[in-house]
């Protein structure tokens, strides 16, 4: 699901401290998270913690953005059909996992009182919908969507059903909805739903 963050003791005591962080919000939501609780599940110095973040918000955008980093590039299959179906199971696979889903549904949770954690979540998911848009763009000039077509506004839709199920109490999505959601964004696409006018 992500890529592998690099080396070094600096890079240690951030992967700690953010591992940290995301235990504490899916235990407990963000009112669970304080910086000395964080400091000592990550085995680290209080003043550590307190120098490099020193509040939970600036903690929680240091997770999205080391989420965004490490998070795996768009495919590139050749096929539109066939890209939006990985970013589907890709999409569905993270939200159905026991602790990711958990910290994203807690981030999301977070972010509607909290503007600092809102801005970050935004961030995180522009940077994703940047990453991806990018085979719908490709399936334009493939003759596979037509001219115009808004490549972000498809991967919302494409995404939008996903977390619908995971966020209204319906359970974690599967790879059905994955389909559905797959095929749905695809006939949409021919329709010129995200087309101007």
């Amino acid at each position: 699901m992500a890529a592998r963050r690099p080396g070094g003791r600096t890079a240690n005591v951030r992967a700690a401290v953010l591992d940290a962080t995301a235990g504490l919000l899916v235990e407990s939501g963000l009112e669970g998270v304080d910086l000395a609780t964080v400091a000592a599940r990550a085995g680290v110095g209080k003043s550590t913690v307190y120098r490099r973040w020193g509040t939970v918000p600036a903690l929680v955008t240091d997770l999205l953005a080391d989420m965004a980093d490490t998070s795996l590039p768009r495919p590139d299959t050749g096929s539109l059909a066939d890209d939006l179906g990985e970013i589907a199971n890709l999409i569905q696979r993270t939200l159905a996992d026991p602790r990711q889903g958990r910290l994203l549904a807690a981030i999301i949770a977070a972010a509607t009182c909290d503007p600092q954690t809102a801005a970050a979540l935004a961030g995180f998911y522009r940077s994703r919908l940047d990453e991806f848009a990018g085979v719908v763009a490709d399936g334009v000039v493939r003759g596979e969507a037509p001219p115009g077509t808004d490549p972000a506004e498809v991967i919302r839709h494409l995404s939008a059903p996903l977390y619908y199920r995971m966020l209204t109490g319906n359970g974690a999505p599967d790879e059905g909805d994955a389909r559905r959601s797959t095929a749905a964004a695809l006939a949409a696409i021919a329709a010129g739903v995200f087309t101007p006018g």
